[in-house]
């Protein structure tokens, strides 16, 4: 097949773009600006544009025909109708990649499937991809443009830690407090359901839905059947550090009224809900596909090659503090009564 990725080295694409590289059975196009292509083997064909850039795209991308296009980066409808109006006519199949993020907060049954509402008041993010899925389902309905929806929930790889609860410069400040024997902030009790996804598993599911007639005009979730605890989750990390956890909990909307950051979207929005995937769809319509890798596996091979990479440790030291005035802030409210 011959397909075209936009963007094509982020967390999730970077494995797609690998494994497609590796089987060398397609010819594989990847437009974005060139900044981080050399995480990429050889084998790609690279169109260097900044794909906002209409009119420069365009004349890039003229005379060009594909099997398959993929927008790893879209995040708003404008984006889509500039995707619309480039590739309509000109592709077999268009993949937006949404977001799990999208479905009903709060959950009316915390097993989802394709079928569960979208609607989230909480996070502008999520309420951006719904916006996308509902122009793009428009274009399927009006006009027969090949969608295929793909809403990934936390998919990881090997360059950042995956947990609930870090600041802007990511998750080695965690690590970190771990590692010097601090208390490491989880939210809630740590008893919510939650899922994480190695980027190899999502990328075998995304694979098997490239050219797949019956994923025209549906909507299809990947992720991993393996449900965890925030409290095994952040267990398996220190395990992998090989240090003792210090969990201090502190409930969710505390957090996102107290906070600079905006755990209102990334916690009441997604992560403080408790969450179980059904994958059921996306069997019918790959075969054989199954999650291989474990989280404690998984998260164990992150650790190592971050603490291998001093270029991936990037510390956070206004994070750091905040958590340790979010400790000491609570241990006051704690002690009042004495």
């Amino acid at each position: 097949m011959k397909i075209l990725f936009i963007g094509g080295t982020g967390i999730i694409s970077t494995a797609i773009s690998k494994k497609l590289l590796e089987s060398g059975e397609h010819e594989l196009y990847i437009i974005n600006r060139g900044n981080r292509n050399d995480c990429l083997p050889d084998g790609y064909k690279s169109i260097v544009c900044d794909i906002n850039d209409e009119a420069e795209a365009s004349k890039l991308l003229a005379d060009m025909e594909f099997d398959v296009v993929a927008d790893f980066i879209a995040f708003v409808p404008s984006q889509l109708e500039r995707d619309y109006r480039l590739f309509a006519g000109k592709t077999k199949q268009f993949i937006f990649i949404s977001s799990a993020s999208a479905y009903q907060k709060p959950l009316s049954d915390y097993r989802i499937t394709e079928g569960t509402p979208l609607s989230n008041p909480y996070w502008k993010y999520s309420r951006d991809k719904i916006a996308c899925e509902d122009y793009l389902m428009k274009m399927y309905r009006d006009e027969g443009f090949p969608v295929t929806i793909v809403r990934p929930s936390h998919t990881y790889d090997e360059r950042s830690i995956p947990l609930g609860v870090h600041g802007d410069n990511g998750s080695w400040q965690i690590a970190k407090r771990m590692l010097e024997g601090k208390p490491v902030i989880i939210h809630g009790d740590g008893t919510s359901l939650w899922t994480m996804t190695h980027n190899s598993d999502f990328a075998d599911g995304f694979i098997g839905l490239l050219g797949n007639i019956h994923a025209i005009g549906e909507s299809v979730q990947i992720t991993s059947d393996e449900s965890l605890t925030w409290n095994q989750i952040y267990h398996s990390i220190a395990n992998a550090l090989g240090v003792e956890l210090k969990p201090y909990y502190v409930p969710s909307d505390f957090l996102a009224k107290c906070s600079t950051y905006d755990f209102t979207g990334g916690l009441i929005g997604d992560k403080a809900n408790s969450v179980v995937f059904d994958n059921a769809k996306l069997k019918r319509l790959v075969p054989g596909f199954n999650a291989k890798i474990r989280y404690d596996q998984g998260v164990k091979m992150t650790i190592d090659n971050v603490l291998a990479n001093k270029s991936l440790q990037k510390e956070d030291q206004e994070f750091d503090s905040w958590c340790d005035k979010v400790i000491t802030a609570m241990e006051k409210a704690i002690n009042l009564g004495e």
